[in-house]
C-alpha cells in the first residue's frame, strides 16, 4: 500500500504544478497592424480568463458578421475602469485591437470607443 502511495503523491503534485502554467497562455494574434471592427453589441460575457464581447458588424458586401473582442483579465478590465456594465446589448462600439493570425474574426482589444464616443483602454496604455 505505501508503494502505491508515494508514486501517487508525486503524480499529484506535477500535476498540479502544471495546471497553473497552462491557465496563462498569450492571444494567437497577429501584431502587424491594429484592426478596427464597428458593431452592435450582441452579447458582453463578463468572465475570466477574457471577457469577450460578440459584435453583429455590416461587412463591405453587406452581409452581416459576427466578431468576438475581448480583453485581459477581468482584474485588469476593472483597473482601467471597466465593469460588467460598461457595454450592454444595443449599444454600437467601435473596437480596435489585433486579429487572430489565422483569420478567425477574434480580436484582442487594445482599446474600444464606446456608445457616447468616450474611448477606454484595456491594458493601460
Amino acid at each position: 500500500m505505501k508503494t502505491l502511495c508515494v508514486p501517487a503523491l508525486v503524480i499529484l503534485a506535477l500535476g498540479s504544478a502544471v495546471v497553473p502554467l497552462s491557465a496563462h497562455h498569450s492571444w494567437p494574434v497577429s501584431f502587424d497592424r491594429l484592426v478596427t471592427v464597428k458593431g452592435t453589441v450582441i452579447e458582453f460575457m463578463w468572465t475570466n480568463p477574457h471577457p469577450m464581447i460578440t459584435l453583429e458588424v455590416q461587412a463591405n458586401d453587406g452581409r452581416t458578421e459576427k466578431w468576438q473582442i475581448g480583453g485581459p483579465a477581468i482584474n485588469r478590465m476593472e483597473a482601467n475602469g471597466w465593469t460588467q456594465t460598461t457595454v450592454k446589448r444595443g449599444d454600437v462600439i467601435t473596437g480596435i485591437g489585433y486579429q487572430f493570425a489565422d483569420g478567425q474574426k477574434i480580436v484582442r482589444l487594445e482599446r474600444v470607443v464606446l456608445a457616447d464616443g468616450k474611448e477606454i483602454r484595456l491594458y493601460g496604455r
